[in-house]
């Protein structure tokens, strides 16, 4: 599959990996961004094919209106749909400053929202030819750590959500794949761990694994602990306590 003259919607394209995946992608391809806020002024291309569609995906209303929007634009489908939006709380429930209102938006952007999205678009995406779903995850679906409880556990259901949609899909055109990611230096891992991944070089994996159609694509570290969580899940275990993975 080759990205090029493809309409694909994204969501979380105005920082961190959403926008590298955007860089990467907009000037050869019609993009629609999901996202609270657009991508500052400057940091695309001069006259790339590009909209923007602001959307608050802690609430409901807000994927729903968008849903319809895409719909109501692109009448013939589109090709893509790359859910990268995410949001991450690192205090513990044990820590005094925990916020229990953190619980349901975290859920809502990180897990609920992709689902309603792929829900909503899928008739768009069954329209076009060699279409995809991508799912953003991370290695902390695989293992998680003490610190994001909650956004661990979102990230481990959109696994499971994504195998089983994969298989519902199966007899479609449309491929359903997954981006692990290992932690990537950008705005919302500012002041955590070492070792980190720039986000363009993540989002230029994230794309050839899309173009590859590699089912579960193991960015970086990742791919060592996915072996180790086989063969002595105890290790992998502490290496992610460490933070560093």
């Amino acid at each position: 599959m080759k990205l090029t003259n493809k309409i694909i919607v994204l969501t979380g394209g105005s920082s961190g990996v959403g926008l590298d995946i955007l860089r990467h992608i907009v000037g050869d391809n019609m993009v629609i961004n999901l996202s609270r806020t657009a991508p500052e002024g400057g940091k695309l291309p001069a006259g790339a094919s590009f909209t923007h569609i602001p959307t608050d995906f802690s609430k409901a209303r807000c994927v729903v209106t968008a849903i319809a929007e895409i719909q109501e634009r692109f009448p013939d489908g589109i090709n893509g749909l790359i859910n990268c939006a995410a949001v991450q709380y690192t205090p513990r429930l044990t820590d005094p400053n925990f916020d229990p209102a953190n619980i349901s938006e975290e859920i809502a952007i990180n897990l609920t929202s992709p689902i309603s999205l792929i829900a909503g678009l899928l008739g768009s995406l069954r329209q076009g030819t060699e279409s995809f779903i991508l799912n953003i995850n991370s290695g902390l679906g695989i293992v998680p750590k003490d610190e994001s409880a909650v956004y661990c556990a979102t990230k481990a259901g959109l696994d499971n959500f994504s195998r089983g949609l994969r298989a519902q899909l199966e007899s479609t055109q449309v491929s359903v794949l997954q981006a692990f990611l290992p932690l990537v230096d950008t705005p919302m891992t500012k002041g955590r761990g070492t070792g980190k991944l720039h986000s363009s070089e993540v989002a230029s994996q994230i794309i050839a694994g899309i173009e590859r159609e590699i089912s579960d694509n193991d960015i970086g570290k990742v791919k060592l602990l996915r072996t180790i969580n086989r063969f002595f899940p105890s290790i992998a275990n502490r290496i992610m306590q460490k933070g560093n993975a």
